[in-house]
């Protein structure tokens, strides 16, 4: 069951899917599950995914975590001392936002509604 503020995903970089895929499929037998040609999801544990836009400027892992009110969970961040960089966006299966909290780090929050 998805709970808020909890890791819930894993964005991690994907620079030539293909052989991401690849790799990650033959090394732990992984399956994907494609989102257009630059986007891979998996479910080993945790669900995660590989992103291969080379567009982003921050080529590092983001931890995703899950919240059931996207809006009232971004007051909260935003109260607490967090700096929103990305507002709310739609993307297939939900919405998110990304924050950073006071030491810099990037997170995003999401959820299905």
């Amino acid at each position: 069951m998805r709970q808020d503020g909890k890791i819930d995903y894993l964005e991690l970089p994907g620079r030539g899917i293909d052989a991401v895929k690849e790799f990650y499929g033959t090394a732990f037998g992984w399956t994907f599950t494609d989102y257009g040609p630059g986007y891979a999801a998996f479910d080993q544990g945790l669900e995660g995914g590989f992103d291969a836009d080379e567009a982003k400027a921050v080529r590092v892992p983001l931890p995703v975590l899950y919240a059931q009110d996207l809006e009232a969970m971004q007051a909260r961040v935003e109260a607490a001392g967090g700096t929103v960089v990305a507002a709310i966006f739609a993307f297939p299966g939900g919405r998110r936002f990304h924050f950073r909290d006071p030491a810099g780090t990037e997170l995003a929050v999401w959820s299905e509604r």
